[in-house]
């Protein structure tokens, strides 16, 4: 963001059964009812069924100058390329708590084991994509898998795990995602050196079918004993509001613009969407997404500062893949192993933090840690065209070790602190909120770069003819291949220094969000002022 995935943990003798559990509502303090050995079996299953989404989480932005060339990709635009990630994590979100509906309904392994399947199959459909819809398309069939295998993962690590060791359990959750983070940049950057672009999407086909088999044969089928109904009724208001919002982001980035009525437009109807989801969640019963857990000051505060930091992950990867392939020139070989430091430092950070917070406190590990991170996000406002790539290194090495420091003590904590009837409402919340935050980086930093390079580039662009011109002004990519068309070098320089420019701006930009999040994770995660005396309801 660690090498080979470490296979599963060798199965007791005695052959374990997969019958769900009695269904009660289980107290928060109640013990799981495997044994130790078993435990760590499923999470060690568990752990290798999520690689899945650790793969394919930045498999897409290593492949985003492929995709951009005209020649030997789709010719995608950075709006395109936008929407490609976009859609993914668009479904990833929208769904989300469906696919916790659906765990309490059918049992947390019957999902897991659809949304494995279903992202295989979507894979191969992005493959095989004969045009930048199509991978679009595609891409948004994977987010609905994800977001059925997520939700599911959280709510069985829960369940397996009394409330003392779900703290570790998360954090080797979130130090192995620093495995697919590594791995699938690499086997993205060796595929596509080697064979076409599709390439990168059929790796996720053998952990899919690896992953059906462990899944099927180990995990438990746990269920909820409060069975939460389906909600078509939020899930179209809140995709339909994200959706719109994401519209009127990344179309601001294509018009160079915030005043075009579709953008506005957009974005206003967007945000009333999402009010009326809330509004509409809040008259249910039993919602799939609970917005009365947002109550709990703590809970929100951690799933609030998640979405920033997922938000700032995402926009700051739109940038920096084209400052590596694009301004830099490196192989996406070369970029993916550049950027083994930080999914090194996931793995390393999230464990020291898990320890430290034992002995301090989560809001002092995280907000510290997060705040570290701002600082790493910024350094790239530095960067030019002859900075050392060791400092690059350095740089994503102490950013993955303060991320790492921040989600798995984090995570822990908000789902930690839920009753074990809640751990479905709870990893939907928590998941959800997460995924919209990626939607709003991919919108926000590639719209924020898009604008400042348009707006950079422009002065460098007159008396060029017109069809090098509008090229130009799409992308950095698309310039320096119009110039090396007509063999003017001054268009390729011009587009460096405006896409510098950009990149230098959206740093700022994801820096602060990235330091917002620890602002308000110092303050939601103060402690309380005033005990109840003992005896006290």
């Amino acid at each position: 963001m660690s090498s080979a995935t470490q296979p599963p943990p060798t199965p007791p003798a005695t052959p374990p059964t997969t019958s769900p559990p009695t269904a009660r509502s289980a107290p928060a303090g109640a013990r799981s009812p495997l044994p130790p050995a078993r435990r760590r079996l499923v999470l060690g299953v568990l752990v290798f069924s999520q690689l899945l989404i650790w793969l394919d989480g930045n498999i897409l932005s290593t492949a985003f100058e492929t995709l951009s060339d005209p020649v030997r990709g789709l010719g995608a635009t950075p709006g395109q390329l936008q929407w490609a990630t976009g859609a993914y994590t668009l479904a990833f979100a929208g769904l989300m708590f469906t696919g916790g509906a659906l765990g309490d309904r059918f049992g947390h392994r019957n999902t897991l084991l659809a949304g494995m399947a279903l992202f295989g199959a979507a894979s191969v459909l992005a493959a095989y994509a004969a045009g930048p819809a199509e991978l679009i398309a595609a891409r948004a069939v994977m987010g609905a898998g994800a977001a059925l295998i997520v939700p599911a993962t959280m709510a069985v690590v829960s369940w397996t795990f009394e409330p003392a060791e779900r703290p570790a359990a998360f954090g080797m959750l979130s130090s192995f995602a620093g495995v697919g983070l590594a791995a699938g940049p690499i086997l993205a950057g060796a595929l596509l050196a080697a064979f076409w672009w599709g390439s990168v999407f059929l790796v996720n086909v053998p952990v899919v079918l690896l992953g059906l088999g462990f899944v099927a044969r180990y995990v438990p089928n746990f269920r909820s004993p409060r069975v939460r109904p389906l909600d078509p009724a939020g899930l179209l208001l809140s995709t339909g509001g994200l959706g719109l919002l994401a519209y009127g982001l990344i179309r601001a980035g294509q018009d160079a613009s915030f005043a075009h009525p579709g953008v506005w437009g957009s974005t206003a109807a967007g945000v009333a969407l999402i009010g009326a989801f809330v509004i509409t969640e809040l008259r249910i019963a039993h919602p799939s997404f609970d917005p009365r857990l947002l109550a709990q000051r703590r809970f929100a505060a951690g799933n609030l500062t998640l979405m920033l930091v997922f938000l700032s992950l995402t926009s700051g990867s739109f940038y920096l893949a084209f400052y590596l392939q694009g301004a830099r020139h490196y192989s996406a070989f070369e970029a993916a192993l550049l950027g083994l430091p930080a999914a090194l430092g996931v793995v390393v950070g999230s464990p020291i933090a898990v320890r430290l917070a034992r002995r301090t406190s989560v809001r002092l590990v995280s907000s510290v840690s997060l705040a570290v991170a701002a600082l790493a996000m910024a350094a790239p406002a530095l960067f030019g065209a002859t900075t050392p790539i060791a400092g690059y290194a350095a740089v994503m090495l102490v950013q993955g070790t303060a991320i790492g420091m921040v989600i798995a003590p984090v995570t822990a904590a908000v789902l930690g602190s839920l009753p074990l009837e809640r751990s479905g409402a709870g990893s939907a919340v928590n998941s959800t909120l997460r995924q919209t935050g990626s939607v709003l980086g991919i919108a926000a930093g590639g719209t924020i770069t898009s604008i400042v390079y348009r707006r950079a580039i422009d002065g460098s662009l007159t008396g060029l003819p017109d069809e090098v011109r509008l090229q130009a002004r799409v992308s950095a990519e698309l310039a320096r291949h119009a110039a090396a068309a007509t063999h003017d070098a001054g268009l390729a320089r011009a587009a460096d220094t405006a896409f510098f420019h950009a990149m230098h701006v959206g740093a700022l930009w994801t820096a602060g969000f990235a330091l917002a999040g620890a602002v308000l994770l110092a303050v939601g995660f103060r402690p309380d002022r005033h005990r109840p005396a003992p005896g006290a309801e």
